[in-house]
């Protein structure tokens, strides 16, 4: 079972990292409206009575997957680094719209990670653990992976088409957006959304860890799972789960560091990068806080 005690918490029994945005305070003493902005990690596990709790109670509008087509069709290489081979569609919910927002062009990630393999010995690379193992080592998670996001083609296009979906929410209406855990693609999302609403750096960093709590039974397990394998060396088993379930706080405050320094501030970011306007942003706020 999810944690669901949070005061963040949807309380979906069966998805994932499931919380929302809604209550943070923003900078001009409004706070985030609730029950709009909602965040979880891939809904292909949902059951009827969540889906019937996002209709019913949330009033939801659109769904927004950030995942890439080969995690939604399991490709060979996907099935080799998540250990499922089945594909993995998002459930048709009626009245709702489905948005794929694909903001890593994860093919090309992982052909990066298989050629850095080759050429440091580490080729082929024959199971789970061992794709664990490299991706850590090549960079592919963490700030790297998080700077890739924003700077990315691909990237700039998910997010700047995620910001200009909410500006087009119905009043009344939620919005879930996620990607496979939840965490990283999701994380840097909400991260944009809270800095457009005018939610402080530390409060948007609080929310990137909570993944830490909503996802402590998974992580546990895998801690588990990882020690009893006798493969790892203790100190190397947290970079696993960062690959898995787990964040740590200098992903996403490196991030926020790199925007900052690049292009001022992440509003900055957001109008020059992702073409959304002041005036698009005084719209967000105004339809996102109360």
């Amino acid at each position: 079972m999810e944690f669901t005690d949070h005061k963040q918490s949807i309380n979906l029994k069966q998805i994932g990292n499931a919380r929302e945005l809604g209550g943070y305070p923003a900078a001009d003493g409004r706070r985030v409206r609730k029950g709009v902005l909602l965040r979880t990690a891939k809904l292909t596990t949902a059951d009827s009575e969540d889906i019937k709790r996002l209709c019913e109670v949330y009033h939801l509008a659109k769904i927004i997957d950030f995942r890439s087509d080969d995690e939604i069709n399991s490709s060979p290489e996907m099935a080799l680094f998540s250990g499922s081979s089945a594909p993995e569609p998002e459930p048709e919910i009626e009245g709702v719209q489905y948005i794929h927002l694909p903001v890593l062009d994860l093919q090309e990630q992982m052909n990066a990670t298989t050629e850095w393999a080759k050429a440091n010995g580490m080729y082929p690379i024959t199971d789970m653990l061992g794709m664990l193992t490299i991706s850590v080592k090549s960079g592919f998670v963490g700030e790297k992976l998080y700077i890739n996001l924003i700077e990315s083609d691909i990237g700039k296009s998910g997010y700047r088409r995620f910001l200009s979906e909410l500006l087009s929410l119905e009043e009344g209406r939620s919005v879930l957006f996620h990607c496979t855990q939840g965490k990283d693609r999701t994380g840097i999302a909400a991260m944009l959304i809270l800095s457009a609403l005018g939610v402080s750096e530390d409060i948007i960093t609080e929310d990137y860890m909570l993944t830490n709590i909503f996802n402590s039974e998974r992580i546990a397990k895998e801690r588990k799972m990882l020690e009893m394998s006798g493969k790892l060396p203790e100190d190397k088993i947290d970079d696993f789960l960062m690959v898995m379930d787990k964040v740590k706080e200098t992903s996403m405050t490196g991030v926020i560091l790199h925007i900052k320094e690049k292009y001022g501030s992440v509003n900055n970011y957001i109008v020059t990068e992702l073409g959304i306007s002041e005036s698009e942003i005084a719209e967000l706020k105004n339809k996102f806080l109360v």
